[in-house]
């Protein structure tokens, strides 16, 4: 492949790439018999972007479930026409991104009244939480457990009993009300439903590999916590297949580690969530960072509140740091948290784009003292910790573009601006989904890093010049996409 009058590091020039790596970069390269040939027309060429934090089957998933949630469900009566409307899929009505804006808390009543005819299953738009109505705990058998008294309430979640592990998981999950019947909500229950639901295929991902394609992506990193050797054969059948023609960084359960890696894929991080209502016991969590490292496996820890994080950051001192060793989100990180961070170089991966697509909601539903320490980028950088950022996709929108315009601006939809002293410029946002921010060791974010003979030849090529594109952060921009000299999107140029 031969990109000629393409933009590289402020100047005209051409690039080769061969087997899979750039062998070549200078003002004037004759074209090679038989090598396909793009005309960049001045267009910058980039690195091609990382997505350092989404989840790729709940992608999929989402694709293909009714949409519930805001900007496009925004009330009861509209949530009532779209479940109402649907047909149902494998007997079941599934729905994704609801938010209490839309039609304040569900239950089974709540759904039960919109529609009753079938199972229905509605996730929050956090992901922590499902939404049942009666024929879907019915289809669950979530109402009555033979020879066990049901569990009682702790903080409007459930308590746990004393069966087998797995017993006790399903149980904790349920909510019940004060009869011990199922409400209708469960709490991180997503094995649970993959264990009662009838065995589907896995979701396609050949449509969430085009859309990665089309903005620029060739690598992501699936930070799904659940993630096994069986999901990780899974995704190498799609890449094997092309469904998945990006690069892949696995996060998951310690089980991953001894998986086989290849060219295209490899074993990141043991994924370990927190959830303040339930965190574990610090010994046990100090234990689980103790036990990854010892496999030669770095951590990431998932947290959102003020106490998730201080909690994690105790853990990390605690069993002792390795590079690479990650916060997820950091949602809510306050100055004496940056400090900490700093001093135990924990890495940070987080979702600018939280604050364009959530921001007003924030605005109203996190306190006054938390609002300034939401989403934190400049702080971070400034601060010399390595940091990158993720869409969260389903949970956020895919698009990174939108996450570095948000980064930028910091607005929200209303069009508020949301901690104005964390924009941060175009580059460090285009920067924050380079590919090797933490592997190189950097701590700086430099532009969006660069082009070189010997790298990869994951390549992302935009209608325009940098300095056009930076200023307007678009996918919009985006004419081309190669992963390891391959043209992955568009299917022809």
């Amino acid at each position: 492949m031969l990109i000629h009058n393409a933009e590289i590091s402020s100047r005209r020039t051409s690039l080769r790439c061969k087997n899979g790596l750039i062998v070549q970069i200078a003002d004037q390269i004759a074209i090679d018999g038989g090598e396909e040939v793009i005309d960049a027309k001045g267009g910058v060429l980039l690195p091609g972007l990382h997505d350092h934090h989404l989840h790729l089957f709940s992608l999929a998933a989402q694709l293909a479930s009714l949409n519930c949630g805001p900007p496009n469900i925004t009330s009861h009566d509209a949530l009532t026409r779209v479940l109402r409307e649907a047909e149902p899929s494998g007997g079941w009505l599934r729905g994704t991104g609801y938010f209490e804006s839309v039609a304040g808390p569900l239950n089974r009543n709540r759904l039960d009244a919109i529609r009753a005819d079938v199972p229905i299953r509605i996730q929050h738009r956090s992901g922590s939480m499902w939404f049942l109505n009666s024929r879907a705990i019915e289809a669950l058998q979530l109402e009555t457990r033979v020879g066990e008294a049901m569990p009682h309430l702790v903080d409007g979640r459930p308590g746990r009993k004393s069966g087998t592990a797995r017993e006790d998981n399903a149980i904790e999950n349920i909510e019940r009300d004060a009869l011990g019947r199922a409400s209708g909500r469960l709490f991180r229950a997503d094995d649970l439903l993959r264990q009662r639901i009838p065995a589907s295929a896995a979701p396609d991902l050949a449509i969430v590999g085009s859309r990665l394609a089309r903005y620029g992506v060739t690598r992501v990193t699936d930070a799904t916590p659940t993630t096994s050797p069986v999901e990780a054969e899974l995704f190498l059948a799609a890449q094997r297949s092309g469904a998945l023609p990006q690069r892949l960084r696995l996060m998951g359960r310690l089980a991953l580690s001894g998986f086989q890696e290849t060219d295209r894929l490899e074993i990141g991080e043991v994924k370990i969530m927190l959830d303040e209502p339930a965190l574990p016991e610090l010994d046990h969590l100090t234990r689980s960072i103790e036990s990854a490292h010892a496999v030669g496996r770095r951590v990431a820890i998932h947290t959102v509140t003020r106490t998730e994080i201080h909690f994690a950051l105790a853990a990390f001192g605690a069993a002792g740091p390795l590079p690479g060793d990650r916060l997820e989100h950091a949602s809510i990180a306050p100055d004496e948290a940056l400090e900490r961070t700093k001093q135990l170089e924990i890495s940070i991966v987080t979702q600018p784009n939280f604050v364009g697509e959530r921001g007003d909601d924030y605005r109203e539903t996190v306190g006054a003292e938390d609002l300034p320490w939401l989403y934190r980028l400049e702080s971070w950088r400034k601060s010399g910790i390595p940091l990158a950022a993720g869409t969260d996709a389903p949970f956020g929108d895919p698009d990174p573009w939108r996450a570095m315009n948000a980064a930028v601006t910091r607005q929200t939809a209303s069009g508020a601006c949301l901690g104005p002293n964390e924009k941060v410029s175009p580059e460090v946002a285009l920067g924050l989904f380079r590919d090797q921010i933490f592997d190189t060791g950097q701590t700086k974010n430099s532009p969006f890093g660069s082009l070189a003979v010997g790298q990869k030849a994951d390549l992302c090529l935009l209608n325009s010049s940098w300095r056009e594109a930076r200023e307007e952060l678009s996918s919009e921009r985006v004419v081309a996409t190669l992963c390891a000299g391959n043209v992955i999107w568009p299917a022809e140029i």
